[in-house]
């Protein structure tokens, strides 16, 4: 499984936050242009691209040691996180919106036969996408506003261990980023039960989008004490999921955040929405038999049927020719003995 680059975003910035030795980052200030982070996440997981990534930050790595995960969370309505000095940042060029559905699909295609994880989640407008295990490994993650908002008072959530300075409870904006933090919360404490899919040989894929502190700007100001809080509390809640999700990938692991302001165009991909998320797949990516039909059994009987009675007849052809005197039964001897004794 191949775990995640975590981006984080200094004036719209590609933040690596943690990656195994088989993943080369280098450290400089080339910028990589925002339609192609998709490609660099696809890159470092030992996938090819269509087009080549002439990028110098990303260098080629062990090619036999390939991540277990990716995990890349974006980051909406802000231009800088104080992220630890540690990480190694790239400038973005021309931020435009992005989805990992080809590395997704890569997934799909290449590990068609087993079951990696694949969790795309939105939490603020409610839109997620599940695949393999992570529908049954997530299936008590909450996705919709409701079960955030209910999620949050429960009493293991994490109000009671964050913090909220001028955050307030009361608040429905406040509470959107507090239920976002709680997502990240969920998901590692999720995948720590399941540990032994972060051992296996398919590669898992997670992508995350949090617009909660975008919110929080618009509605108190980013000059507020409250955006400056809550700012605060999403760096520390970023490095400490970046942190458990390396671990639970036993270090072999990208972690990236995107943190843009403001992207350059809408996003324009069709989307699925959480009513659709327990839909078959149409593609089928993880070539499952067809759905039952009802036509099956008599289309099943005639073939067997066929099948048996040209055996039978190929049986006893076989026997008859096998045992055949051709002085008696062949014609072909008759009319030869019969031509010899007229000579």
């Amino acid at each position: 499984s191949f775990f995640g680059l975590f981006l984080g975003v200094c004036g719209d910035e590609f933040s690596v936050l943690r990656s195994p030795q088989s993943v080369v980052f280098r450290d400089g200030s080339w910028p990589i242009p925002g339609e192609r982070i998709p490609d660099v996440a696809a890159l470092s997981m030992g996938f090819s691209v269509e087009d080549d990534l002439s990028w110098p930050g990303l260098a080629v790595g062990d090619l036999f040691h390939r991540p277990r995960a990716t995990v890349l969370v974006t980051v909406k309505g802000v231009d800088k996180l104080a992220l630890p000095v540690k990480r190694i940042s790239y400038p973005i060029e021309n931020a435009v919106p992005f989805s990992l559905d080809s590395v997704a699909n890569a997934i799909h295609t290449l590990f068609s036969e087993e079951t990696p994880v694949v969790l795309q989640l939105a939490p603020s407008e409610e839109r997620v996408y599940m695949v393999g295990k992570a529908n049954s490994v997530f299936e008590d993650l909450s996705v919709t506003l409701r079960q955030l908002r209910n999620r949050l008072f429960q009493d293991n959530s994490i109000l009671g261990s964050l913090p909220l300075n001028s955050l307030s409870r009361n608040n429905e904006v406040d509470l959107l980023f507090l239920s976002e933090l709680q997502v990240l919360h969920d998901i590692a404490s999720l995948l720590s039960r399941h540990k032994h899919l972060a051992k296996d040989h398919s590669p898992d894929l997670y992508s995350l989008e949090l617009a909660g502190l975008e919110e929080v700007g618009k509605r108190y100001g980013e000059d507020s004490q409250q955006f400056k809080d809550a700012s605060e509390i999403l760096v520390d809640s970023l490095q400490k999921f970046a942190d458990e999700m390396f671990n639970l990938y036993s270090g072999n692991a990208v972690v990236e955040v995107v943190a843009v302001k403001a992207f350059n165009s809408p996003l324009t991909r069709k989307t699925r929405s959480i009513l659709q998320s327990s839909e078959s797949e149409t593609e089928n990516p993880y070539n499952l038999a067809y759905p039952y039909n009802y036509n099956y059994s008599v289309i099943f009987n005639i073939i067997l049927w066929m099948m048996i009675g040209l055996a039978l007849a190929v049986i006893v052809i076989s026997y008859n020719l096998w045992n055949m005197d051709p002085g008696y039964d062949s014609i072909i001897y008759r009319m030869t003995n019969q031509k010899i004794r007229m000579d």
